[in-house]
């Protein structure tokens, strides 16, 4: 079983490079969004504050 990493992020950070699948059955990338503001929210686990 893989181990999960949690990274912690202050303001001002910059995102590490990362991929996920879209609902268009496509791959996003962070990098598509170079040189565009882009706002990446990430859900905070179920049962947890946030």
């Amino acid at each position: 079983m893989g181990r999960t990493v949690m990274t912690t992020f202050r303001k001002g950070d910059h995102a590490p490079a990362f991929a996920l699948p879209a609902t268009t059955e496509q791959t996003v990338k962070l990098g598509d969004f170079t040189g565009r503001k882009l706002l990446v929210y990430f859900f905070p686990k179920a049962g947890t504050s946030g």
